[in-house]
């Protein structure tokens, strides 16, 4: 696919789909890490003499309709801090397409706030590709979502690339799954099996170790004969779970389970945590952690590892007395020299609790966009970005 460095940008109309997706309290930006992570390809269009548009979604207004509760006025004011110059917010672009002298930035307004955005409807994405000349896309974390500010405009633009953050993602993720260095070793963390299932099949066939935790791991827990007492998992996906095993086994692979876990009578702040066996689990336990065998057990495996995906937490780590397998699991990863890649919102709010994010290979900006490369879908986004390019080079 074409790349924003191979473009010729002067005086060119440039249209950036970000992910400038931040929390806001009280009209303020709450972290500015997004923000920071995109202010070079932004800088880099301002530096050719490009006149710049930049579009992001912020959470999840009801399409169609302005809700200031989710406008990018924050995002507008905290950009032109980091940039050092004033980047205004427009909200009227699809009527009055911004005008810029080379080098300036605008803010588009809240892509959510247009109906037809979520359904990539095409009357929308013709008017977003009309404002520009390049439209780069430089949003892993909504690559995976066919929308208008994602695929649909990429399909109309005069010429559409990605940018420098999006191509990043790819090349590390690429990296990692094609020829991953071995042993490999993917932690695939979460509430539910079934929400990951597709991702716990694709990471089987290539991994040297799959590790569940949280929730997922009660399932598998289960799956080997033990009690799970009172703890989140799914009855009806135990043959599921006993089949990823098995196959595992058979292919020289290994889904571990924890030897031993961290128990509690109730989720809360207030549960008294008890180490147990596996075996020893009774019916009003709730397995809310994995305790320091099964963590040495693990950080073992990460010290031994090539390569190492890591997606979800272990335990309930929000939980300060149910945080030491996610902490000791964070801080072994931190410590291998195995490439590293993790990704997932939760797996990211780990990451800066214990502060890992200087000793991790790569920290993927992806969520839903993370897990479905891992399931070895080809995202909508990188889809159309490489049928474009494909189709030029005909």
């Amino acid at each position: 696919m074409y790349q924003l460095a191979d473009m010729e940008l002067r005086g060119k109309r440039v249209l950036i789909r970000q992910d400038l997706n931040v929390p806001i309290r009280n009209g303020v930006v709450a972290s500015d890490k997004r923000i920071m992570a995109s202010l070079g390809t932004i800088q880099d269009a301002v530096a050719a003499g490009a006149k710049v548009m930049v579009m992001s979604h912020l959470g999840r207004p009801e399409e169609g309709v302005f809700d200031s509760a989710f406008s990018l006025e924050p995002v507008a004011d905290c950009v032109s801090q980091r940039l050092g110059v004033k980047v205004k917010l427009n909200s009227d672009y699809l009527f009055t397409p911004p005008e810029l002298k080379n080098g300036e930035v605008v803010l588009l307004e809240n892509v959510r706030f247009n109906l037809g955005e979520k359904s990539n409807d095409e009357e929308l994405s013709r008017a977003y590709a009309s404002l520009c000349d390049v439209f780069v896309m430089d949003a892993f974390g909504t690559a995976h979502r066919a929308q208008a500010s994602t695929q649909g405009v990429a399909q109309f633009a005069p010429i559409a690339c990605s940018g420098p953050l999006l191509q990043n993602e790819i090349e590390a993720l690429s990296g990692a799954l094609d020829q991953p260095d071995r042993p490999m070793v993917a932690i695939v963390g979460g509430a539910k099996v079934s929400s990951k299932l597709t991702v716990l099949e694709s990471l089987s066939n290539v991994v040297d170790q799959l590790v569940p935790g949280g929730g997922i791991a009660n399932t598998f827990i289960a799956a080997a004969g033990h009690n799970v007492g009172a703890s989140l998992f799914e009855q009806d996906l135990i043959h599921e779970a006993k089949k990823l095993m098995m196959q595992a086994e058979a292919k020289g692979r290994e889904i571990p389970i924890p030897v031993d876990v961290v128990v509690g009578k109730s989720f809360s702040r207030d549960a008294e945590p008890v180490i147990k066996s596996v075996q020893d689990i009774d019916d009003m336990d709730m397995i809310l952690d994995i305790g320091p065998e099964t963590s040495a057990l693990y950080a073992q495996f990460m010290q031994n590892a090539g390569t190492i995906v890591w997606n979800g937490p272990v335990g309930v780590f929000e939980f300060d007395q149910f945080s030491r397998g996610t902490q000791q699991l964070g801080k072994a990863i931190a410590e291998s020299s195995a490439f590293s890649i993790a990704g997932g919102g939760d797996t990211l709010a780990a990451v800066d609790k214990y502060n890992l994010g200087n000793d991790i290979s790569y920290i993927s900006t992806g969520g839903g966009a993370f897990l479905e490369f891992l399931e070895g879908k080809t995202l909508p986004a990188i889809k159309i970005l490489s049928s474009r390019f494909e189709s030029s080079e005909a």
